[in-house]
């Protein structure tokens, strides 16, 4: 066969990776691995951050090639030398972070690379109505119309799963596919998926939501250090046992301790703002968070966390309302002013709005703290004391580097995360809005930033915790809003809803309806 004929599309596909080896410079990201994907079954892949999945992942979807080892796709070996063989040999993939083009629209970054029935033009009104059919089948939402870079980062997750079904690929890896979706519609995910596998497809499903790979899983593989820690059948091993596997030692489970709320910290008065699409995000708003609380805000993304984060931060305008930190209004005050005020920010975006990765290790954590007269000696800044604090915040919150001076982009998710909450933390702030904090990183950093959130809480701190992580939201939080379409639909308090409940909430039943 060659290369760049396409497989029969109507057979089922079986993948034999056999002792693949992927080095980059000072890294062995991938050492003799095997890794096989049976005809219509789920095989879930898990490991750390930087444990080498997205590396052995993108050379199944031919961005990388492997210095050694085999690609049998069946029974054939191959040489995938670019996406567009993968996609011709039935592979479709969703990435963790997004292949999309910011400035085109959803269905042309849908009909990016495939052949149109009207070469040389696009035909943009097939590919509009097919998107349509596959919101509708998926329960997707997502606006073909839409540019790219109007959308949250849970929208243009979408966007990814979108691309892969339109390609109508028959091994599909799942890259944290769930994590902008309420239980309902996880629900109806897995039901589809677990049809699709009953039609032979096969999936490779990588999820940080270990109950997640428990529910729709087969077989499982933990990869750490670039190497197979072992394969197994999901029906045979416990989650404590996946954990272990990961990280090679147990975690402690979470346990925050009753506290009596003190004065408010954060005090939203019926706060509006403006979208990116010209249509009103946030429709008066009102929240409080206490010191010594965490309040979990809960929404399926894009129905206007994204933005109250934002206003929040002082990083989009609001149109009306009030944001007050304690007495201190801070509506329109400058980035500078909510520091001084007490305000601390983990964005969603930790690459775009939380950090530069071209700067250093030392050069993030002082973004903002440079001109502190605690740095300075006189009009200079001190390169001594500033090396130290760093040198400290690193050590404190364990991050992984190998010196301060490494460029940022070369940490993992997961350090990269826990350096801005270094950073952000280290001022002792009155209010901390955490935004996505664990997003994409591995379970082994979530533990770690969940036990420096609920320290923070004890030490008085008032933090509203963003997730669309609604276990995240059940363990850590004291009182949990639930948000849809730019309004708080209800507020309750820890254990008074069930999952469910806050799912039915989370898409726009009314708490009184929602709960018995």
């Amino acid at each position: 066969m060659k290369q760049h004929e396409p497989l029969n599309a109507d057979s089922p596909l079986h993948v034999v990776m056999r002792d693949i080896v992927k080095c980059f410079p000072g890294v062995r990201a991938n050492s003799k691995v095997c890794f096989d994907v049976e005809a219509g079954e789920v095989h879930a892949l898990l490991g750390e951050n930087g444990a080498g999945k997205s590396t052995l992942m993108r050379q199944l979807y031919g961005l990388y090639q492997p210095d050694e080892g085999d690609i049998i796709i069946d029974g054939k070996p191959l040489q995938l030398r670019s996406p567009a063989d993968a996609i011709r040999a039935g592979i479709g993939m969703i990435h963790q972070h997004f292949m999309l083009v910011p400035t085109l629209t959803v269905a042309q970054n849908v009909a990016l690379g495939q052949r149109s029935s009207r070469a040389p033009l696009l035909d943009l009104t097939r590919v509009t109505a097919r998107i349509r059919e596959l919101s509708e089948e998926y329960g997707l939402k997502v606006d073909p119309r839409a540019y790219v870079w109007q959308l949250s980062v849970g929208e243009q997750q979408r966007v990814e799963i979108m691309k892969a079904l339109y390609r109508g690929a028959r091994l599909i890896i799942l890259d944290e596919p769930t994590a902008v979706l309420t239980p309902q519609e996880v629900d109806d995910l897995f039901a589809t998926l677990r049809r699709m596998v009953r039609e032979g497809h096969s999936l490779v499903f990588i999820s940080h939501k270990l109950q997640e790979v428990m529910a729709i899983s087969d077989r499982v593989t933990v990869l750490r250090d670039g190497k197979v820690i072992g394969t197994r059948l999901t029906r045979d091993v416990t989650r404590s046992e996946l954990v272990r596997m990961m990280v090679g030692r147990e975690l402690g489970e979470l346990a925050p301790r009753p506290l009596e709320p003190g004065p408010a910290r954060l005090t939203v008065q019926g706060l509006r703002a403006m979208g990116d699409r010209g249509t009103e995000a946030l429709r008066r708003v009102d929240l409080e968070v206490h010191a010594g609380e965490i309040v979990g805000l809960a929404g399926v993304s894009g129905n206007g966390q994204r933005e109250l984060a934002e206003c929040l931060a002082g990083m989009r305008r609001a149109s009306g309302g009030r944001v007050l930190i304690g007495p201190r209004e801070i509506t329109f005050a400058s980035l500078n002013q909510r520091i001084e005020a007490g305000m601390a920010y983990i964005p969603e975006e930790r690459m775009r709005d939380g950090a530069i990765r071209e700067f250093s290790v030392q050069e993030n954590i002082f973004l903002h703290d440079h001109i502190s007269p605690r740095f300075r000696r006189g009009i200079f800044l001190s390169f001594p004391r500033m090396e130290a604090h760093a040198a400290r915040l690193v050590r404190e919150f364990a991050v992984k580097t190998p010196g301060l001076d490494t460029p940022l982009k070369n940490l993992s998710g997961g350090n990269i995360q826990k350096l801005i909450m270094a950073r952000e933390l280290s001022r002792h702030p009155e209010i901390l809005i955490a935004a996505q904090p664990t997003r994409g990183v591995d379970v082994s950093a979530t533990g770690y930033i969940h036990e420096r959130l609920l320290q923070q809480r004890e030490a008085g701190t008032g933090i509203l915790l963003i997730s669309e992580d609604l276990d995240e939201i059940c363990a850590l939080s004291d009182r949990i809003a639930v948000m849809y379409e730019g309004r708080i639909i209800g507020v309750v308090r820890r254990g008074q809803a069930t999952r469910e409940q806050l799912g039915l909430m989370m898409a726009g039943v009314q708490q009184a309806d929602a709960l018995p």
